[in-house]
């Protein structure tokens, strides 16, 4: 793994010992950042289930302001902080080691970007997407929601305040785009 473009372009990343994280595989990540690449300048980046945080490294890498690295497993949450350190985007991060679904219920802050990327097949995809609908107020008028799954997993979400505007497959990847309705 490593960083694609940006001011840490070429940085070798760490990964997670194990299987307990799936990292973005860098086609995957080039594709999303391409589709992106309008909105990251000066962003608040959300990386939920950050994994190794390469994804809000990524970010960061291409200039958004910051980067919040959300990480319940212990493991996957020391390789983020070494990721960032190694990348110099610390003074950028906010990393911290908790459940991604308290943190949305109980954050004020308000994200340009939200990367999602749960454990694979554990049906937490819905379950975030209908948190952070019931709570607007994290989000901007032009966020930008991104939900990263197997193409097995996706399920079209009721929702009062998403909606889901674009999908893109890439191998055992879908991205699925979504947004505030009536944006």
């Amino acid at each position: 793994m490593r960083v694609i473009a940006g001011s840490a372009k070429g940085k070798r990343l760490q990964v997670v010992p194990g299987n307990s994280t799936r990292p973005i595989m860098d086609r995957v990540k080039l594709a999303l950042f391409n589709i992106l690449y309008p909105y990251i300048e000066n962003s608040d980046f959300l990386d939920l289930f950050a994994g190794t945080g390469g994804v809000g490294i990524e970010a960061l890498s291409r200039g958004a302001k910051k980067s919040y690295f959300i990480e319940l497993d212990k493991k996957a949450y020391n390789i983020v902080k070494e990721n960032v350190e190694h990348t110099d985007f610390i003074k950028d991060s906010d990393i911290r080691n908790c459940d991604a679904f308290s943190f949305i219920k109980n954050t004020s802050k308000t994200f340009d970007i939200i990367y999602i990327d749960p454990p694979q097949f554990k049906s937490m995809a819905e379950e975030i997407l209908q948190i952070i609908s019931d709570k607007p107020s994290i989000l901007n008028k032009d966020s930008i929601i991104i939900l990263k799954i197997h193409p097995k997993e996706y399920e079209e979400i009721q929702s009062t305040s998403l909606e889901e505007y674009d999908q893109r497959k890439y191998g055992n990847s879908l991205l699925v785009f979504y947004r505030l309705k009536n944006a």
